[in-house]
């Protein structure tokens, strides 16, 4: 059975209709922003029903926002090569539809081989508490990827079995990629010294 790519989310939506916290459709991006309580049952759903079959993980990371839409430059998005203001692209005029407070979202991209279609799911997390659970049990790939996003976000994942650095050393204070790291900030230094 092939899934329209538009029937997407309303099968999730369907499903669980207490996890979906928002969506959106544009440009074919089926995109759910999910509770974070609800995302390994959500994620199992996508890979295990048979009209979905989401078997590849494509891509997992994270997005800070504490920073978005305090700039007083405004901020650019390049698609096809072009660098456009979002206004002039993106349907809504607040394009991070997660709730007030939360600081980080996880995304997740899921495809498809057999239906050829996809979809992503976000999952806000607030500063206080930045944990989800991890997809290891469901896509082994998931495994370096969580890493990555543990190592410069600073995000756990529950259940992982190897939360370590893959990126920086294990010395590195603090996570890079967050908009509140120092950049002219000197870490420890490792290895001999001559």
């Amino acid at each position: 059975m092939n899934v329209n790519t538009t029937a997407l989310i309303e099968l999730v939506k369907d499903r669980f209709p207490d996890a979906v916290l928002a969506f959106h459709a544009w440009r074919g991006d089926e995109t759910a922003i999910l509770r974070r309580e609800d995302l390994l049952e959500v994620a199992k759903f996508l890979k295990d029903d048979p009209a979905l079959l989401m078997n590849f993980l494509m891509d997992l990371t994270a997005v800070d926002y504490s920073a978005f839409g305090k700039s007083g430059a405004p901020a650019f998005f390049a698609s096809s090569g072009v660098a456009v203001k979002p206004s002039s692209q993106i349907p809504d005029e607040n394009p991070w539809p997660g709730p007030p407070g939360a600081r980080f979202a996880v995304a997740y991209h899921f495809y498809s081989l057999e239906h050829k279609h996809r979809m992503r799911l976000v999952v806000p997390l607030e500063e206080a508490d930045p944990e989800v659970d991890s997809l290891t049990s469901l896509w082994a790939g998931a495994d370096w990827l969580e890493r990555e996003v543990w190592d410069m976000f600073g995000i756990r994942f529950q259940g992982h079995s190897d939360l370590k650095r893959i990126l920086m050393y294990d010395e590195f204070e603090g996570h890079p990629l967050r908009k509140d790291y120092p950049v002219n900030k000197r870490q420890p230094l490792i290895g001999p010294v001559n």
